[in-house]
C-alpha cells in the first residue's frame, strides 16, 4: 500500500509517468513497435511468476493461481506474437525460445493447459502425471511383448540356411574355385622341383 501511495504522489508530482497498461487485445496494437514490447511485457511477467511458483513457501490456493495466471500469458503470449506477424514482424512461433513453455507439463485431454514448478506437485496433479507415466511405461511394455510374440525364427535369422539354398550353394562353388587353385599350384610347385632335378642330372652325366 505505501508502495502504491509513493507511486501515485510521484505521478502527481510529475517525477514519473504513470505505468502505461497493456492492451487487453492484441489486435489494438497498431504498429510492430508496439506489439514487440507488449510481448515482451507479457514474457517478462511470465518470467516473474515462473519464479514465484517455485517457492517453497507458498500456500496450495497461490500456487493454483499462479499456475492459472502462467496460462492466461502464455496464450495472450501467442496473440501478441499472431499480432507481431500480422503486422509483419518475425514469426516467434518458429524462431522464438521454447524455454518458458518447455518448463511446464501437460496433462493429455488439457487442451494445452501447463503445470509449471510446484503446481506438478499438487494433489490430484501428482497422481495425474504418475497414472500417465505408468500407462507409458505398460504401453512400451505391451508393445515389445506383442513384438516378441510375433517374431519368428526367420526374424531371429535362425532359419536363413534352412530355407535359403542359395546360399550354401554359393559356399560350396567359392569352395570348389579355392581348391582347385590350391590344387593347381600345388601341382605346379611339384613340376617346378622335377624339371630342376631332371637339369641337375643331365648336367653330372656329361
Amino acid at each position: 500500500m505505501l508502495y502504491r501511495f509513493r507511486e501515485a504522489q510521484s505521478i502527481e508530482l510529475g517525477l514519473s509517468k504513470p505505468k502505461e497498461r497493456r492492451p487487453h487485445l492484441a489486435s489494438l496494437a497498431n504498429t510492430l513497435d508496439e506489439a514487440e514490447k507488449w510481448r515482451r511485457d507479457v514474457i517478462r511477467e511470465i518470467s516473474r511468476n515462473v519464479s514465484k511458483i517455485n517457492d517453497a513457501s507458498l500456500p496450495e490456493a497461490h500456487i493454483r493461481d499462479l499456475n492459472d495466471d502462467i496460462n492466461k500469458l502464455l496464450r495472450a503470449k501467442n496473440h501478441w506474437e499472431d499480432r507481431v506477424l500480422q503486422l509483419g514482424g518475425p514469426d516467434y512461433k518458429k524462431i522464438g525460445p521454447k524455454m518458458i513453455d518447455h518448463q511446464g507439463k501437460q496433462v493429455p485431454g488439457n487442451r494445452g493447459y501447463k503445470y509449471f514448478g510446484r503446481a506438478k506437485e499438487l494433489p490430484g496433479v501428482r497422481e495425474l502425471f504418475e497414472t500417465q507415466s505408468n500407462a507409458t511405461t505398460k504401453s512400451k511394455r505391451n508393445n515389445r511383448a506383442e513384438l516378441i510374440k510375433h517374431a519368428d525364427a526367420v526374424y531371429f535369422g535362425y532359419s536363413d540356411e534352412a530355407d535359403d539354398g542359395e546360399l550354401l550353394e554359393y559356399e560350396r562353388q567359392v569352395t570348389e574355385q579355392r581348391m582347385l587353385k590350391l590344387r593347381s599350384a600345388h601341382d605346379a610347385t611339384l613340376s617346378d622341383g622335377s624339371s630342376s632335378n631332371e637339369s641337375d642330372d643331365s648336367e653330372n652325366e656329361s
